[in-house]
């Protein structure tokens, strides 16, 4: 719901930050990577109630991940060759990984105190099926010529529930750990419903 509103926001400042970074040894597959390994870092840190380290790298990993599509932009704008979609590929498949790693992570630092499991997998369930129909429309849509193009590589169904707000509630999750799995159960609902609302946008968009 977010996401159009913080890219207008965000653009130009990633696009100078991509600019400050532009250096041959810093591709943005490595950047992706490196924002892999800090979410992967900061899901373990949460997993040893490290709320604090765990908050810092999940930050800083998701700067990582808003600045591989500026740089991209900007190298092809310079006259690199483009790819046929290598980097929009690492790029979602490390997202779902570093978010589900994230659940994952805050679901085994708070239930070493005793809190429930539950909601955090009905995260898991909800992003499961929000995160297949987005998939399933981008891959259909592209076949059938009725591609959402916003500048991004894949075709994005707008939601209740997408980037801007997976960030925020994450780092919510690690800002205040004593009410993570109320703060789960209340996400879960959000994103169920936004994995309802992308499977009949997505049918009716490509009937």
């Amino acid at each position: 719901m977010l996401d159009a509103a913080a890219r207008r926001v965000l653009d130009r400042p990633l696009a100078r930050v991509a600019g400050v970074l532009d250096r041959p040894w810093l591709s943005p597959d490595r950047l992706t990577a490196a924002g892999l390994v800090l979410g992967l870092g900061s899901a373990a840190a949460a997993a040893a109630t490290w709320w604090w380290p765990a908050l810092a790298l999940w930050l800083v990993s998701r700067l990582a991940d808003g600045l591989d599509g500026p740089l991209a932009r900007r190298r092809r704008a310079a006259g690199a060759p483009a790819d046929a979609g290598a980097g929009g590929f690492f790029d979602i498949t490390a997202d779902f990984l570093v978010y589900g790693a994230g659940v994952l992570g805050v679901a085994l630092g708070v239930t070493a105190g005793g809190d429930p499991w539950q909601p955090f997998a009905a995260v898991l369930l909800a992003y499961y099926v929000n995160g297949a129909a987005f998939l399933a429309f981008s891959s259909l849509a592209e076949r059938a010529g009725r591609q959402l193009d916003d500048g991004r590589s894949l075709s994005f169904l707008g939601g209740l529930a997408e980037g801007t707000e997976t960030i925020v509630v994450h780092a919510l999750w690690l800002l205040f750990p004593v009410f993570a799995w109320q703060l789960a159960w209340v996400w879960a609902a959000v994103v169920g419903v936004s994995a309802v609302h992308r499977m009949v946008a997505g049918h009716r968009a490509l009937r």
